[in-house]
């Protein structure tokens, strides 16, 4: 059984993928992440010294978070136990933490314990680990795509040192492609491919910075280029192998909050480039356009405002034909609107003046409705003396009269400071014109 269990354990690893056979098994072997595991790095040093904490690895697919576990495994004098978030529950867990008590009691042997993909166990599955590794009976290492401040037990997370990968930088995957295809033990350095200049940037190109796309893109150009004879990879067999870039966007995770951030402040800073470029991101990995629609919407208030009224027309403008058109064609009224409010005048005047009066009203004393403000219209109304004194601003030249609005205790009170931007001025000074009031000072005007 033994003999057969070797042999089939050399047939599996044989018939792996191109992306598995790679992986390193050695931190000398492993490409990118210099910060958090090169030469010298808190990292790299407790893993040399077979002394790791507990650590939660985040990072994008294909970065090498479940690598550097394997590669504490093959350097750990410990028990390593890895177990998939997917698979397991609480069942499972609590027997491997009796099965680490009992190594420790016996043999004096320590365990650890990695956790992939450790975001997508709930909370009940967290807690049962939680005394395990406050005793110390298991060294946790977690691997998450996902922010883990959001996503795994405070308790859980602040007894851990969280180490933050990166996608791998374009030179960083052209070496590794270049090690696979030179590699003739795990790679594919027996078939003597010629590859392309412009083939190989096509596959480090597509890979979005996945260690993994890249291989397996590689993998599926070398099995064309041998069926057709010529054991070359030219861009034509490199497009055909992965013609679909590989987008780092989960519509749940942090890159899906990442993007829409990174659209609404390019947009803000009236960078019509960057939002366009955002936008198509957002559109080509999957996103909802309703969802970009609605961020659009408030964008126009919140950041153009009463600069430019009409931004807050185009934007709605841009949501309904989302509902009305759909996509494909929709992209273009996205697109409209992104560049029109990335060109359009700035002011953040409605947000500041919203948020100064929900100030007063969360921190200032109660006030009641002025008398001559409340309503009038039902019969017992005037007999309590609702609306006595109030003036019908119709009633009066030029529509308006002075009377007061506000509780007296906030009579003189100023929520909205205009900002000068845009059409703003001219809206501003048409009021002063009109009701002869000097409220409303710019801001910045002392």
């Amino acid at each position: 059984m033994d003999l057969f269990s070797g042999h089939l354990e050399e047939r599996l690893e044989s018939e792996a993928p191109l992306a598995a056979r790679m992986r390193p098994r050695s931190l000398e072997e492993f490409v990118g992440q210099e910060s958090v595991v090169g030469e010298g790095t808190l990292l790299r040093r407790a893993i040399e010294a077979d002394n790791l904490g507990t650590s939660i690895f985040w990072g994008p697919p294909g970065s090498g978070k479940t690598t550097l576990a394997r590669i504490v495994a093959n350097l750990t004098s410990s028990h390593f136990q890895q177990i998939s978030a997917v698979t397991s529950g609480v069942a499972e867990v609590r027997s491997i933490l009796k099965e680490a008590e009992e190594r420790r009691a016996f043999h004096g042997t320590r365990t650890i314990l990695f956790i992939d993909e450790i975001h997508r166990f709930n909370k009940a599955q967290q807690d049962a680990l939680l005394p395990a590794v406050e005793d110390g009976l298991v060294t946790l290492i977690g691997a998450t795509t996902e922010n883990p401040y959001f996503e795994v037990n405070s308790a859980l997370l602040s007894r851990s040192t969280v180490y933050r990968l990166e996608p791998l930088g374009a030179r960083e995957v052209e070496v590794i492609l270049r090690r696979a295809l030179e590699d003739r033990e795990r790679g594919l350095g027996k078939m003597s491919l010629e590859v392309d200049r412009e083939a190989l940037e096509h596959l480090v190109r597509i890979s979005g910075g996945d260690a993994r796309v890249a291989l397996n893109a590689l993998e599926a150009a070398a099995f064309l280029a041998a069926r057709e004879g010529s054991g070359r990879i030219d861009l034509s067999v490199a497009e055909t192998a992965a013609r679909r870039r590989a987008f780092l966007y989960d519509k749940g995770g942090d890159s899906h909050y990442d993007t829409i951030s990174a659209f609404i402040k390019s947009m803000r800073g009236s960078h019509p480039d960057a939002a366009l470029y955002w936008l198509a991101l957002m559109l080509e990995a999957g996103e909802d356009p309703r969802f970009i629609a609605r961020r659009m919407v408030i964008f126009a208030s919140e950041d153009v405002g009463l600069a430019d009224n009409r931004a807050l027309l185009v934007a709605e403008a841009a949501a309904r034909a989302v509902e009305f058109v759909g996509l494909p064609e929709a992209q273009l009224n996205l697109a409209h609107a992104a560049i029109y409010l990335s060109l359009a005048p700035k002011s953040n005047s409605v947000t500041a003046a919203l948020g100064r009066a929900a100030r007063e009203v969360r921190e200032g004393e109660r006030e009641s409705v002025p008398l001559h403000l409340r309503d009038a219209h039902y019969p017992a109304a005037s007999r309590l003396g609702h609306g006595k004194g109030y003036l019908y601003p119709h009633d009066f030249p030029g529509h308006h009269v002075e009377q007061e609005y506000l509780p007296p205790r906030l009579g003189d009170a100023t929520f909205f400071r205009p900002t000068g931007g845009g059409e703003e001025p001219r809206l501003v000074e048409g009021w002063r014109r009109r009701t002869g009031r000097q409220g409303g000072s710019v801001e910045g005007d002392g």
